[in-house]
């Protein structure tokens, strides 16, 4: 069983080379690469900005009712600033973009291999991989940082609502509290990694339904597989990106 499941990471990790690889080389799927990037986040981004949003009120909350023992309410706003930018708002992203897009590329790959789609782009002298697997790899990799913006600040707007209808905190008294604590060795680096996260869900998507086999059965296993393992993959490698986050970012750590 332990075999089997570094010989898939292997597999997916040849898969995501060799889209790397194809990347460089022209043709430049501009055009598609762009639409695939609109599709991922314009269909993203209200799941997304809600879950920010719910997560920022109810950590708003929580946050409260902790610091309130030690009568530190004040720092509630950059306590919430510093864990979403840093940890919450790229994670809960990552995992909302696997379920959402990562089954997503499965399944569409997956039924355009069992109705012999692929085939047939390769007859017509298209290269399928480049066409689709690298632009749906590269879309990810650029739309993530996007939604996960869009997840902070919601997540942020949220604690102010839930913030402002407790205790009356004005805006702007909030938003400067917020973003006191936070540099760019914060938000930069937190950022980025999760165009790491977007190379991993796009990657894995697209391997399994690059790779279907068995019929209408194999798509639906590749929609489910697409988003078991790229969360699986997303949350390992955040420990290994915090990490390597911290040693090369000491003073954000």
């Amino acid at each position: 069983m332990l075999l089997k499941a570094i010989g898939s990471i292997g597999d997916v990790s040849s898969f995501g080379i060799r889209a790397l690889r194809a990347s460089i080389r022209p043709p430049f799927e501009v055009g598609q690469i762009i639409r695939q990037m609109y599709e991922f986040g314009s269909r993203s981004l209200v799941l997304i900005a809600a879950a920010g949003f719910a997560v920022g009120a109810v950590m708003s909350m929580h946050t409260r009712a902790s610091l309130e023992r030690f009568g530190a309410e004040a720092m509630i706003p950059a306590g919430l600033g510093i864990a979403l930018i840093k940890e919450t708002g790229p994670l809960v992203t990552a995992l909302l973009f696997s379920g959402r897009v990562g089954a997503g590329i499965g399944a569409q790959l997956g039924a355009m291999r069992v109705s012999e789609q692929i085939d047939a782009l390769e007859t017509l002298a298209i290269d399928s991989f480049k066409y689709l697997v690298v632009t749906r790899v590269l879309a990810c990799i650029a739309v993530m940082p996007l939604l996960v913006t869009a997840a902070n600040f919601a997540g942020i707007f949220g604690g102010y609502l839930s913030e402002t209808v407790i205790s009356g905190m004005s805006f702007r008294l909030y938003w400067e509290r917020a973003f006191s604590l936070i540099g760019f060795s914060d938000y930069i680096p937190a950022t980025m990694k999760t165009s790491v996260f977007g190379f991993i869900i796009g990657t894995t998507s697209a391997y399994l339904g690059y790779n279907t086999t068995g019929g209408t059965a194999g798509v639906g296993q590749a929609a489910t597989r697409s988003v078991v393992f790229s969360s699986i993959l997303v949350i390992l490698s955040n420990v290994v990106i915090v990490k390597a986050i911290f040693f090369i970012f000491p003073t954000g750590s």
